[in-house]
């Protein structure tokens, strides 16, 4: 049947209608974010109105991801460790890692702080602070895996889910491209030193001892606590085959080891197989530690090293 002028109009009328609920529709606002929801490593569930606008942070790592994460500005006091970015430096701080000053963290009128877990001292202070009502949340960082959950914890907890997973992937393509070179090559042992005089030794099972494992070492000693004590005569029993010098807060000028007293007999000194570190990329966790990886997979395995720099010297970014 032909159409009639009557169905032309109908479906005209129809057809402004919908257009017009459609219009609506987008000019409705958006509706609020809901709370944000976290169970952290304390097995706490912290929940959040919305994301955080005003951050304490108890440990100088959390300072490189923030900003990694285009978050910098949310912070509003730190610890008294050496600030990330010169942007923090202006920044309040509110005591140390472990010890935080309670009405300096409290001054701040936070509305998330955050801890880093691990350690029972810090853990007893994070205690008064949720006992005076402040949001606390506590993320561990002692291995990629662990950092990946921190980088996503926190791009939840400031609203920046996206720039978080974008992170995690380019952390994880780089991890993968220092895996592939070093793989099905010999693991020579290393020794990472934390400190010294007395001589503090990183354990397999801190972020540094990782790190030698993915640079394709083998972590002496292979204790899992985070930092090992050492006499002298237990480190020249180990032999190390690499010995790795970190230089930073905890370890500020080491002498260099062939300058020592008996290191001189141990195998990685005689060889000149020793790298001197920079504590903040090798201990600290957070964004440094792929870097770290590639550096030290170019030290322990120099065959590999044009599949890792940039022909400069100079890791791939």
């Amino acid at each position: 049947m032909k159409p009639t002028w009557t169905s032309y109009t109908t479906r005209a009328r129809v057809l402004r209608r919908l257009c017009s609920c459609l219009l609506l529709l987008l000019l409705l606002p958006s509706p609020a974010r809901a709370g944000i929801s976290l169970t952290d490593a304390t097995g706490t569930t912290v929940r959040l109105d919305g994301p955080a606008r005003r951050i304490v942070t108890l440990y100088a790592g959390f300072d490189d991801i923030l900003a990694a994460l285009g978050r910098a500005d949310r912070i509003v006091a730190r610890t008294k460790t050496e600030a990330a970015l010169p942007a923090l430096d202006k920044l309040p701080t509110v005591g140390t890692h472990l010890r935080p000053n309670l009405e300096l963290v409290m001054g701040a009128r936070p509305d998330l702080v955050l801890q880093l877990g691990g350690r029972e001292a810090a853990l007893a202070e994070v205690q008064e602070l949720r006992r005076h009502g402040l949001s606390v949340v506590v993320l561990r960082m002692n291995s990629f895996d662990e950092l990946f959950d921190a980088y996503r914890a926190l791009g939840e907890l400031t609203g920046a889910e996206d720039a978080a997973e974008e992170a995690v992937s380019g952390m994880q393509a780089r991890l993968a491209r220092v895996a592939e070179a070093v793989a099905g090559r010999p693991e020579p042992s290393v020794f990472f030193e934390v400190r010294y005089p007395p001589l503090l030794a990183a354990g397999a099972g801190s972020m540094a001892g990782e790190i030698v494992r993915r640079a394709g070492g083998r972590n002496c000693p292979a204790d899992r606590r985070n930092h090992v004590p050492l006499g002298l005569e237990a480190l020249l029993a180990l032999q190390p085959e690499a010995y790795v010098v970190q230089k930073g807060p905890m370890n500020p000028e080491p002498q260099p080891p062939a300058e020592r007293d008996q290191f001189s007999e141990l195998s990685a000194v005689k060889n000149g197989r020793v790298l001197t570190v920079d504590e903040r990329r090798f201990s600290r966790p957070g964004p440094g530690n792929v870097q770290a990886v590639e550096e030290l997979a170019a030290f322990l395995h120099p065959e590999c090293a044009a599949a890792l720099t940039d022909g400069t010297g100079e890791v791939k970014q």
